[in-house]
């Protein structure tokens, strides 16, 4: 069963802060370390939805060409899984747009939606099954001023807290679909920290699908970290 969204009380702020996710960031920074610097190929080798909602509490990663770190933790993510899905966009085929989804997983899906935002996805399973994982909102951990100028100074907890607010403030777009995640020097990548509880984590149906049929418009396919899981704090690290 799925528990429901209370969007009004989702901050778009810090699970690190909160000590029945972890120990305080105040207390001890070591714990926003990596376990383990890169989340592999066998990782988004796994089912799609599996894939969804373990990479919560990971920290998506930009290298600036600078070498600047650009940091979030991903607190919210969906599930799109082959042509079955009539939410996904591989329901009518393979396509110039979504080609890269039949490739291998861990690549980045990058597509624009409405003419004016990009979306970063994730792929997932085995090479030649079209899916992948959408990262609809991170919390911002490292290069946070970077990131609010580029959402012209938006307030802390609007900086990343969607889909293409995310692209745009980690400067992603479509010249990054079909980029390696898994490479050992990529520039946006996902490095292992600690997997949160189940019991913290929350499920829903997918957003903006309001024409798709049933039972795929309400499937769902939609994790996040549970609202008062996330806290109003800029932890910026740089």
């Amino acid at each position: 069963m799925s528990l429901p969204f209370t969007r009004s009380r989702f901050s778009g702020s810090s699970i690190f802060t909160n000590p029945r996710f972890t120990t305080s960031l105040q207390s001890s920074r070591i714990k926003l370390m990596p376990i383990n610097k890169h989340l592999d190929r066998n990782f988004f080798h796994q089912p799609t939805i599996e894939a969804a909602r373990k990479l919560l509490g990971h920290r998506l990663v930009r290298i600036e060409p600078d070498r600047r770190r650009l940091s979030g933790i991903i607190i919210e993510a969906e599930a799109y899984v082959g042509t079955e899905d009539l939410g996904c966009h591989a329901k009518s085929g393979k396509t110039k747009r979504n080609a890269t989804m039949w490739g291998q997983p861990g690549y980045a899906y990058v597509y624009l939606t409405y003419g004016i935002h990009w979306m970063l996805n994730f792929v997932t399973e085995r090479d030649g099954f079209p899916s992948a994982v959408l990262i609809r909102a991170i919390q911002p951990i490292e290069g946070i001023s970077l990131m609010q100028e580029r959402r012209s100074g938006r307030p802390f907890r609007e900086i990343s807290d969607g889909p293409a607010k995310l692209c745009q403030a980690l400067d992603i777009d479509g010249s990054w679909d079909g980029y390696d995640l898994c490479s050992s020097d990529s520039k946006i990548y996902v490095e292992r920290l600690q997997s949160v509880d189940p019991k913290f984590v929350t499920t829903g149906p997918r957003v903006g699908l309001n024409t798709v049929p049933e039972p795929w418009k309400s499937i769902p396919w939609r994790f996040r970290i549970s609202p008062e899981m996330l806290l109003d704090k800029d932890i910026d690290q740089t």
